[in-house]
């Protein structure tokens, strides 16, 4: 007897065809989310030793335990596994289900961000930014959980539409990203904010829009980002200016705003190309004193630690967790897990890009962790829970997908 287009869709369903095919398709060797899972790791015990070197400076004291922070971040890597395998055994197909819901709760708590009359003991602001909610055992920062909500949200938009392959089509999609955007920047987090555009762009180029439309759209904004500069906080502005100030090679900041990010590129420097032993490099990050060393400039540390070779080994980590993501992506067959796996790969690479070229002097200092690799709770659960998503995916391919995915000429 014929079956349906649908009745062959839930057969091939791992959901339906029973454990053993789930098993299979998870202990696959050519699963290319093993890639993702395995550099998740190396980047997380290599994070834990840069926060004990960037913590324990007096080299007498460190090896007989490690730090409490770092302690800590184990404690929080266990618990973003589970995360990730708690995620891994849900079909992620149901989520689009929960989407709305999932993203209407979390900018709830960005909004709640902002509410006068919160005590402090709740809402701390840090640094100037209100962004971490003190839920009395650990803090949240719903700026983490919005990346991922936004991805749901918007991959659930664009799984079965073309529209946006017309620039009118295009404004949803902006919307969408607009709302975290601006709600993040009201905090002010700016640098946490900037990191939805690129993955707004791939998700919409992984969905066939247009490269010309988002070219020109890039275009603009480029053309258009000057006349932003009044508009941003004075910190902000201090910041770019910093930037400027090194480009220019004038040192008359480098005890003022440029502190953090010239002390951060002598670490980098002193390391050379195979690093410093673990007693120089703590004593060299001990009287560099520089801010922030286990959190937004952990890189310049490690780098300092493992030199030029190390460096590179943990960019080459970064590449190695995005080709898992993108390989799972480009044999998915189904849109709704191909366009959360390009969107979640697109985070991860700008945070990552991002805070490197901050350690390096290569963009201003925004305040934006390493992922797995800084200090941060809700970072650390947050980019698990991403591992967990994509792993979903990779195990759960339909034979068939309900609709036809994105297969658009750029000329259509």
């Amino acid at each position: 007897m014929p079956r349906t287009l649908n009745q062959i869709v839930l057969a091939g369903s791992p959901a339906r065809a029973g454990l053993w095919d789930l098993f299979k398709a998870v202990v696959r060797p050519t699963n290319p989310a093993w890639l993702t899972v395995l550099a998740s790791i190396g980047l997380s015990l290599i994070g834990v030793y840069g926060i004990d070197l960037a913590r324990q400076l007096r080299p007498e004291t460190a090896g007989a335990h490690f730090d409490p922070i770092a302690v800590k971040q184990l404690q929080l890597i266990g618990l973003g596994v589970i995360t990730a395998l708690l995620i891994a055994l849900i079909d992620y197909r149901w989520l689009s289900y929960i989407a709305i819901a999932i993203a209407v709760f979390v900018l709830g708590l960005l909004v709640f961000l902002m509410l006068p009359g919160v005590p402090e003991s709740i809402v701390r602001p840090r640094n100037g930014a209100r962004s971490w909610i003190n839920l009395g055992v650990f803090d949240i920062q719903p700026s983490e959980l919005a990346k991922i909500a936004f991805v749901l949200i918007l991959a659930n938009y664009l799984r079965f539409r073309d529209n946006h392959r017309r620039p009118g089509g295009l404004i949803p999609p902006a919307i969408i990203a607009f709302i975290p955007i601006a709600l993040i920047t009201l905090h002010p987090d700016l640098g946490s904010a900037m990191t939805f555009v690129p993955a707004l762009f791939a998700m919409l180029l992984a969905a066939g829009a247009r490269k010309r439309h988002l070219i020109i759209i890039v275009a603009f904004a480029a053309l258009a980002a000057p006349l932003s500069y009044p508009l941003l906080k004075p910190h902000q502005q201090q910041r770019i200016n910093g930037l400027l100030a090194q480009i220019q090679g004038n040192k008359r900041l480098d005890q003022d705003i440029n502190f953090q990010p010239v002390t951060a590129q002598s670490l980098v420097g002193a390391g050379g190309i195979n690093g410093a032993t673990d007693e120089r490099s703590r004593a060299l990050v001990h009287f560099s004193r520089l801010p922030e060393r286990h959190t937004d400039m952990i890189y310049s540390v490690l780098v300092n630690r493992f030199g030029l070779a190390g460096g590179a080994a943990i960019i080459g980590l970064y590449g190695l967790w995005i080709a898992g993501a993108l390989l799972t992506a480009a044999v998915a067959k189904e849109p709704f897990g191909r366009l959360i796996v390009v969107g979640l790969a697109a985070f991860v690479a700008t945070q990552a890009i991002v805070n490197i070229s901050m350690n390096v002097g290569l963009a201003p200092i925004v305040g934006i962790t390493l992922p797995f690799v800084s200090y941060g709770g809700s970072s650390m659960i947050a980019s698990w829970m991403m591992v967990g998503l994509v792993f979903s995916v990779s195990v759960r391919q339909s034979r068939l997908p309900q609709r036809k995915s994105f297969e658009y000429s750029d000329d259509d």
